[in-house]
């Protein structure tokens, strides 16, 4: 049997961070589990004293149900270091060398209008990037 995975990011802003990651990866939000019919209704099922913040948590999902779920928190801590674990996006398509590479610079460009930078480019292969809170992600071709 293979195991699912989900990956989860922390950060200090859940919802502007899920806003990015949905339009980086085209996911979408998760609906709750059954039977909760909200969000808001899962999360007071955990906290029944109703201490639970709005924006403590976002959960997204690839509305085709391939790719891994993720889950991104709201923690305390800043980030201080390197992910040990990081997102690659791999752009679909076939193409020449060339083509494949202005595949990943106009991509970039998009994630860039949306809070990202460009950390490194590996000049025909892939680049590394940083979302709004600075986690570490590539983006290369298939």
């Amino acid at each position: 049997m293979t195991a699912r995975f989900d990956l989860t990011l922390d950060c200090h802003n859940a919802p502007e961070l899920a806003v990015f990651w949905k339009l980086a990866l085209g996911y979408i939000d998760e609906p709750p589990p059954p039977p909760f019919k909200t969000r808001e209704e899962w999360a007071a099922h955990f906290d029944p004293d109703g201490d639970n913040s709005d924006d403590a948590g976002e959960w997204l999902c690839d509305p085709e149900g391939i790719g891994p779920r993720l889950s991104i928190l709201k923690v305390p801590e800043p980030k201080i270091a390197k992910n040990r674990l990081h997102i690659d996006i791999r752009l679909s398509g076939d193409g020449t060398a060339d083509e494949r590479w202005e595949r990943i610079k106009v991509e970039s460009r998009r994630l860039v209008s949306a809070g990202a930078r460009v950390l490194t480019e590996v000049d025909g292969y892939h680049m590394v990037m940083a979302d709004p809170e600075d986690n570490e992600f590539c983006i290369s071709t298939s």
